[in-house]
């Protein structure tokens, strides 16, 4: 294992605020960055869509419960599986109810939607003990107009904005997120995230980030500060 220069206080100071610089400009670009995000037009959803819950179903804008905004993780779980994505339940570990309160607190409310049947997601879901609310879209097109189901017998794969390669796959499932806004009774998509985007989701990473291990992934910089150094698969699996 490789480790940090050992350096004096002064030395280690000088070089904590050229990296502290660096860090208030990223800060700045995030919120510019941020303000754009807010800035991009909307898309008014037209069609109906119907998900199913333990206690019954639900349209789109009943996934508000009565809030403003609406964030959707998009949670890999096809239906033919028995348990979900372990990289999508690593992120759901982190979503607390504190985290939940604090999105209500401000008119925002938080949902995950999987493609398995209702069945299946209440089993998973008490397994893990998660309170979160969880929806199934099953037999609905939610996932492949979202683009976390891919399936070219249905659409042009596509996946973070990009042709998505399906290498001979029927139907692939992948990580996503959405927000939605409601005026009134009409609800509108705003935007989606996919891919690195989503490793918000709890925080865990951002936390690693800002030790001198990382997050002991191979693809890190600098090399060799990790003994065995993981893939970049967020599940978390040690």
């Amino acid at each position: 294992m490789t480790l940090p220069e050992i350096a004096t206080r002064d030395e280690w100071l000088k070089a904590r605020k050229k990296l502290w610089k660096q860090e208030k400009d990223l800060t700045h670009r995030r919120d510019r960055i941020s303000a754009d995000r807010r800035r991009l037009p909307m898309v008014k959803v037209e069609k109906l869509y119907v998900f199913e819950d333990s206690n019954g179903t639900a349209t789109l804008l009943d996934l508000f419960e009565g809030r403003s905004q609406l964030i959707i993780g998009h949670f890999m779980f096809d239906p033919e599986w028995e348990v979900g994505c372990s990289s999508c339940s690593a992120g759901a570990d982190e979503m607390s109810e504190g985290h939940l309160m604090h999105l209500h607190a401000r008119d925002t409310t938080f949902a995950y939607v999987s493609r398995a049947p209702i069945a299946k997601i209440e089993a998973y879901k008490l397994s893990k003990a998660w309170t979160f609310p969880w929806y199934s879209s099953f037999g609905t097109d939610f996932n492949y107009d979202f683009h976390v189901t891919l399936d070219q017998t249905i659409t042009a794969p596509e996946y973070n904005y990009e042709p998505f390669d399906m290498n001979g796959e029927h139907s692939v499932e992948m990580p996503g997120r959405s927000a939605f806004l409601r005026v009134g009774d009409e609800v509108f998509h705003t935007y989606s995230v996919y891919a690195r985007g989503l490793e918000s989701i709890g925080g865990s990473y951002y936390l690693l980030d800002e030790t001198p291990l990382g997050r002991q992934e191979e693809w890190e910089e600098p090399k060799g500060r990790a003994d065995d150094a993981r893939a970049a698969m967020p599940n978390f699996a040690s």
